[in-house]
């Protein structure tokens, strides 16, 4: 059994201690569930450096130095670049640490806006130090926002209603693996999009992530069993279910358009 011995407030002071004496580095804080205040002992850190342009790649090696101090790294990963964020991210697990306490760790050079920092959408950020006045969030463009909202009801309708065929072919092929896969792909996931840009829009994108804690109770109720299938014939009866639901949802979602109240 591993020896769990490594926290995270001595991963987060390790961290602190090689980074915050560094000239080139501005600000170092923590988004994921400590920025909506839900870290428990399950939780990872999501932690976000600003490094000057030019030094990011520099920041690697010192973090582990850093954590190797406190405990071998057991395995890490390098997103690959260009990542979708147009940050460096690696992620590590330490062998005396939780498997859980996964540190995320994001490297944003200095000159990019895009920082995670709308408190609408990524929480309120924990600052673990901030020589620059770095981490200030950015006001939310909401007319933008609502017209991106609006475009995105409007292209996952069509796409709901193209590709329906997709699980139901498979389930007359009795191909239950593909027709499972589709369900999940093509109608499940777009419904949770609805539900939440009806419910929770900030976090439209999100799909499941957050879902127990911003849907309401009864929502999630209803939309749970839509996830766990039997057989075949549960899979038909549960698709024709939430089918029936993603269109009553788009009904309503029109109608907000219309009134201008989406978002």
């Amino acid at each position: 059994m591993r020896n769990q011995l490594v926290t995270r407030e001595m991963i987060i002071a390790a961290l602190r201690n090689a980074l915050e004496p560094l000239p080139y580095v501005h600000a170092l804080w923590e988004g994921g569930a400590a920025a909506f205040k839900r870290a428990d002992e399950w939780s990872d850190l999501d932690l976000q450096v600003d490094v000057e342009d030019g030094r990011a790649t520099e920041i690697f090696p010192l973090v582990e130095q850093a954590l190797g101090a406190l405990s071998p790294i057991e395995l890490r990963h390098e997103t690959p670049q260009p990542a979708w964020h147009g940050h460096l991210q690696v992620f590590y697990r330490l062998r005396d640490a939780s498997p859980f306490l996964l540190v995320d760790f994001v490297v944003i050079k200095h000159s990019n806006p895009n920082k995670f920092l709308e408190r609408e959408i990524h929480g309120e950020a924990l600052v673990h130090f901030d020589k620059s006045g770095v981490v200030n969030p950015p006001p939310l463009d909401r007319e933008q926002f609502k017209a991106n909202l609006r475009k995105r009801v409007e292209t996952a309708s069509v796409l709901f209603s193209l590709f329906q065929t997709l699980a139901l072919k498979e389930l007359y092929r009795r191909n239950h693996i593909e027709a499972l896969s589709f369900y999940q792909g093509f109608t499940l996931r777009p419904l949770v999009e609805f539900l939440r840009i009806k419910h929770t829009p900030f976090h439209y994108n999100f799909h499941t992530r957050y879902l127990y804690y911003e849907l309401p109770r009864e929502i999630v109720e209803k939309l749970e069993p839509l996830f766990f299938i039997k057989d075949a014939d549960d899979l038909r009866a549960k698709r024709e279910e939430a089918e029936w639901w993603f269109h009553a949802l788009l009904s309503e979602l029109s109608d907000e358009m219309k009134m201008g109240d989406l978002g």
